[in-house]
């Protein structure tokens, strides 16, 4: 029996934990338990990958490339924002300044596994860091920067916020989901991409005001991403069935392992 695909997944960062927690002073790495049973539900495995940082770990130890060896495909999940910082801007507020620090490591993994040609899906947050990784831009807040965009995040509502979204004719996303080219997804974001970074193409954008919900990298490599969560999408609800893309996610996965 092959041994079941082993999945890697970035780790959120919580930098300053409240007192409450238990850990004072300390950082928090950790994963949201949805992202993981969506990953699981096909018999993957899933591992999250701390981040390596300079004050603990010795890089001639433990190496990024050492991580992304063991597995065999990466996935990026949502969470903080992406800095400004990581695409040449300035915060235009102090609570837009994102994760630099999970940025950098990050888009080190991302590289990585482009490298050794371990395929990659990127969920909300991770689609950003792809596009910005491929040097592209964010607009920092929807409503500040392109007001005539359709409110794309509800505080009160979370998961259950959802719009239409149209998928590109002629897509790979377009192959998994047939002649239906219009969908219903969650919306949970308030940053999303304002420059398309290089070698990507759009898959999806946002039916009402044009906002890029998924892209794919071109060439060999299999890189992805969503601005919806597919892994809230649960089973039988009205919302675009997100098995499709795990499935190609995970078949990339099984081609490319020795």
């Amino acid at each position: 029996m092959p041994r079941p695909l082993r999945i890697g997944l970035s780790p959120r960062i919580l930098h300053n934990p409240p007192p409450e927690l238990g850990f004072r002073n300390k950082t928090l790495q950790y994963l949201e338990q949805t992202v993981a049973h969506w990953i699981m539900r096909r018999g993957a495995l899933v591992f999250m990958l701390p981040a390596i940082e300079t004050g603990g770990v010795e890089r001639s130890k433990v190496r990024i490339s050492d991580y992304v060896r063991e597995i065999d495909g990466l996935v990026l999940q949502g969470g903080a924002d992406v800095s400004p910082v990581s695409y040449g801007e300035t915060p235009v507020r102090p609570e837009w300044s994102g994760d630099r620090v999970r940025d950098l490591y990050e888009m080190e993994l991302f590289w990585e596994c482009v490298v050794q040609s371990k395929p990659v899906l990127g969920i909300c947050r991770g689609l950003q860091l792809i596009n910005v990784a491929l040097g592209g831009t964010l607009y920092q807040d929807i409503v500040t920067e392109n007001p005539d965009a359709m409110a794309h995040v509800d505080a009160d509502l979370y998961d259950q916020h959802r719009h239409t979204v149209l998928i590109e004719e002629n897509s790979r996303l377009a192959k998994l989901y047939g002649d239906q080219h219009q969908h219903l997804v969650n919306s949970i974001h308030h940053q999303a991409i304002k420059r398309l970074g290089r070698d990507s193409v759009v898959e999806a954008v946002s039916a009402s005001d044009g906002i890029i919900e998924a892209i794919r990298m071109r060439g060999q490599s299999y890189v992805t991403g969503f601005q919806w969560h597919p892994e809230f999408h649960g089973l039988g609800s009205e919302l675009l069935d997100s098995g499709p893309i795990l499935d190609d996610f995970l078949a990339a996965a099984e081609k490319q392992r020795k």
